[in-house]
């Protein structure tokens, strides 16, 4: 195994951009997981989230990342499902896809800016594979809200022929931000070309723990 047992531990910075996007035009879930899972909708609207994410020294492993997810529910109970994410990190994308069915694929990525001790700045970051770009983004962050405010949630993937549920818990400090988005219309991303995102989170110095230590000592 060249990746981390679970959980990881890990740390960083995150700029999340959440969007309202037609039930029509929502990524599909792949086969038993549409069967388990649906998505949260109002209005016939779903709600999709992007984070750009750069995983820093001091975790288990460190790399960039940009992600999206929608939200779902399994019967009452509100996940998180991840339909596209890209790395930088051959280790990240073995480790995501045999541990908890997350479908990473490798990818250029750039993400760099500058920010002051309260967190105010602006981050620019973009990502492509040799296929072509995925997305552009600049990150407009705020001063930070005071305090370090927890997050829970679990996230549901299909792994093998059976949906896995983890728990991911986050502790960070949260400002609000804005983001202008560039989206390639014909990339994997192409359902949110032309759109804005209802509003942008950062989330400063993280510290995350994706997993548990019981299901790894339960997997065979």
């Amino acid at each position: 195994m060249s990746y981390p047992p679970e959980p990881w531990h890990l740390r960083g910075q995150m700029y999340v951009s959440v969007w309202s996007v037609p039930r029509r035009d929502l990524p599909p879930l792949p086969g038993e997981l549409a069967r388990v899972v649906r998505p949260v909708t109002l209005g016939g609207r779903g709600l999709i989230g992007t984070a750009w994410v750069v995983y820093e020294p001091g975790g288990v492993l460190h790399y960039r990342e940009l992600l999206c997810a929608v939200l779902v529910r399994d019967g009452a109970r509100p996940r998180v499902s991840i339909t596209g994410i890209w790395v930088d990190s051959p280790t990240s994308r073995d480790g995501g896809r045999e541990l908890w069915g997350i479908p990473k694929e490798l990818a250029a990525l750039e993400i760099g800016g500058t920010a002051d001790r309260d967190g105010a700045g602006e981050l620019a970051a973009s990502a492509g594979t040799g296929s072509g770009p995925i997305a552009r983004a600049v990150v407009r962050a705020g001063r930070r809200l005071p305090g370090r405010w927890p997050l829970r949630f679990s996230v549901a993937q299909l792994l093998g022929a059976r949906v896995r549920t983890t728990p991911v818990r986050c502790r960070a400090g949260v400002g609000v931000g804005s983001a202008g988005w560039d989206v390639d219309p014909a990339g994997p991303l192409g359902y949110l070309a032309g759109r804005r995102p209802l509003f942008t989170l950062t989330l400063r110095d993280f510290r995350l723990v994706f997993g548990s230590a019981g299901a790894a000592a339960g997997r065979p």
